[in-house]
């Protein structure tokens, strides 16, 4: 019985670092993107330093699922929920990554002025750390059902990431002076874009862990543009 509830204490002691980990994602997201809007180079820096505690925070719960699979045998759900928090915690860490990434952008255009007051990007980062609480949610409560409906926000990311390449593609025909300053968004919002997807790889892994099978969740518009380009393969062949 003792060995038991020392096993429940450990798997709890797993579960709490993640959310602890996700806390740290979150906020490293959260002010990055404060950091680019108002230009705030000083809480960029800030956020590039805290990612070593993110990549530390990484190993040592890899390390502790590596011994609980080696120290406990885990079966059956266990082992699927011990394997599946080592690639939320993976997904985490580039999550943080982004968030640096996004960082670093605001230190180096430090001398540049903003080529447009941000709204779409912000938004889209609100939502992507909505999708992120939610995901995590998802996964302590073993939510099957929430795990998907996350990944199908992933949509509006998208939609918003869309939105702002054309906006900022637009500016860049319209003014050739402005295409390094449109570039930089760019790719801060395609930090953000890939964030959701780092997400939707959260919840397929709830419902790995939950129900034993591997399901895709792209979301809505991802799947309609796979079968779209599945059938103009198949057309494009059949000829």
């Amino acid at each position: 019985m003792t060995t038991r509830i020392t096993y429940e204490n450990q798997l709890q002691e797993l579960r709490d670092l993640v959310v602890a980990m996700a806390s740290m994602v979150d906020k490293a997201v959260a002010r990055s993107m404060e950091a680019m809007r108002v230009q705030n180079v000083a809480l960029a820096r800030e956020v590039r330093k805290g990612d070593k505690a993110i990549n530390q925070m990484q190993r040592q719960g890899e390390n502790m699922a590596i011994t609980l699979i080696a120290t406990q045998g885990p079966m059956a759900r266990d082992l699927r929920m011990i394997a599946s928090t080592m690639s939320i915690l993976s997904n985490l860490e580039r999550m943080g990554d982004y968030a640096t990434g996004i960082a670093k952008i605001v230190i180096e255009t430090s001398n540049e002025e903003l080529l447009k007051p941000l709204v779409d990007l912000p938004r889209m980062s609100e939502i992507a750390r909505e999708m992120l609480d939610e995901s995590i949610t998802a996964y302590i409560e073993g939510d099957v059902d929430l795990a998907r409906a996350v990944a199908i926000r992933d949509d509006a990311v998208d939609d918003l990431y869309d939105q702002i390449f054309r906006e900022l593609l637009t500016y860049m025909m319209e003014n050739a002076r402005v295409i390094t300053r449109a570039t930089h968004l760019l790719w801060a919002a395609h930090n953000v874009e890939r964030i959701g997807d780092r997400v939707t790889n959260i919840c397929e892994r709830v419902v790995y862990t939950v129900t034993g099978e591997f399901e895709e969740l792209d979301g809505g518009r991802k799947k309609r543009q796979r079968a779209l380009l599945a059938g103009s393969s198949e057309s494009g062949t059949s000829g």
